[in-house]
């Protein structure tokens, strides 16, 4: 009985000093492959260290197999001891090289962590961007009774946005919209952007007059000391109840306003924002009635180039003027394809669209 319970193991070692064999085999390749083409000395040593835990098992496994083979084929008991004590030899090895392991796999282990670390910071870089962009500019704007809204935003090239835009209610007749844009691209002008963009909320809830909010918005921008940065920035304020649109601008591109079947520009009632803290600006206001549009852009689509030639302000009042009747979010999405078939490349500044009509 002792013979057969020791060819058993016999064969179950030989099995596994094969399969440990195999395994290092192509653990031997990967560390050719790694001492050639890698400078990386951790990772050759890491290469090297899961070579030689294999080659270890499996030269464990073929003794033990041996052993036990040499055991059950003489039945002596000396043969079997005798080979048996080879065994101590591996064991030996393992009590050697058991501290390297230890740290070798504490050193993957450091590794692995590295990585994943370094894998979150690209997850986060990648994120970054869309997540200030669906602070900025939102894809879903809420739903208002009494008005259709459509909008549109394309990032440019600049890893960060500066363009923004807004719709709120001020109360159960007055209906808020803003569009703005900060010069340059990157963090910096985004986070500026989400400033004013909140900021303005409140002091539109302050002040009942747009112009004296962008005023007050003015002065706390520059307060903050960037002087490389400038704002444009257009606020529209609608009531229904007194069937009236009024507006300002602090030197923002021309907005075009569908009323009485002309297509009116909403020039600037003021300066940049940043540009002079004690800048002053005014408001206009319009008559408003059902079908009304307006719409507000960023320069992103003006600028549009085609050579020396720009899309320009006039081509997206012709657009507006075409078809004035065309859905809020089609006259929007329009207005951007247009200027993308009219750039001879890329459009490489950010684009914000905004249509509110009157329904």
């Amino acid at each position: 009985m002792p013979h057969v319970l020791l060819a058993i193991l016999a064969l179950g070692c030989a099995v596994a000093s094969v399969v440990w064999g195999r395994s290092a085999r192509y653990r031997a390749k990967v560390v050719r492959r790694v001492e050639s083409s890698s400078g990386d000395a951790d990772l050759k040593r890491l290469a090297r260290s899961d070579f030689t835990k294999d080659l270890h098992t499996t030269l464990l496994y073929a003794v033990l197999a041996a052993s036990a083979a040499a055991g059950a084929a003489t039945g002596s008991v000396t043969v079997t001891v005798a080979v048996a004590m080879l065994v101590l030899v591996p064991a030996g090895v393992s009590a050697v090289l058991g501290r390297n392991f230890v740290k070798e796999a504490r050193l993957e282990l450091n590794r692995s962590q590295l990585e994943r670390r370094a894998q979150e910071v690209l997850v986060q870089e990648e994120l970054a961007p869309k997540r200030w962009a669906e602070r900025l500019a939102p894809e879903d704007l809420p739903a208002v009774e009494g008005f259709e809204v459509g909008r549109v935003y394309q990032p440019g090239s600049g890893l960060m946005a500066g363009d923004f835009y807004d719709l709120f209610s001020l109360g159960p007749t007055r209906l808020a919209a803003v569009i703005g844009d900060v010069s340059g691209h990157g963090i910096d002008p985004a986070i500026t952007a989400f400033q004013a963009k909140y900021l303005l909320r409140v002091f539109l809830r302050q002040f009942r007059d747009p112009a004296q909010a962008i005023e007050e918005l003015n002065a706390q921008m520059s307060a903050i000391g960037r002087n490389e940065e400038f704002i444009s920035l257009c606020v529209a304020v609608f009531d229904t109840q007194a069937g009236t649109l009024r507006y300002a601008s602090a030197g923002h591109p021309a907005a075009w306003l569908w009323h009485d079947k002309e297509t009116q520009p909403l020039r600037a009632t003021g300066p940049l924002l940043m540009l002079d803290p004690s800048g002053t600006y005014f408001s206009r206001e319009i008559p408003l009635a059902t079908d009304d549009l307006l719409l507000v852009y960023t320069d992103g689509l003006a600028e549009a180039r085609s050579g020396d030639q720009l899309f320009g302000e006039e081509r997206v009042a012709g657009m507006l003027r075409r078809d004035p009747g065309v859905a809020a979010d089609v006259l929007c999405k329009s207005l951007l394809e247009a200027a993308t078939d009219f750039s001879s490349g890329s459009i490489t500044d950010d684009v914000a669209i905004l249509a509110i009509r009157r329904s």
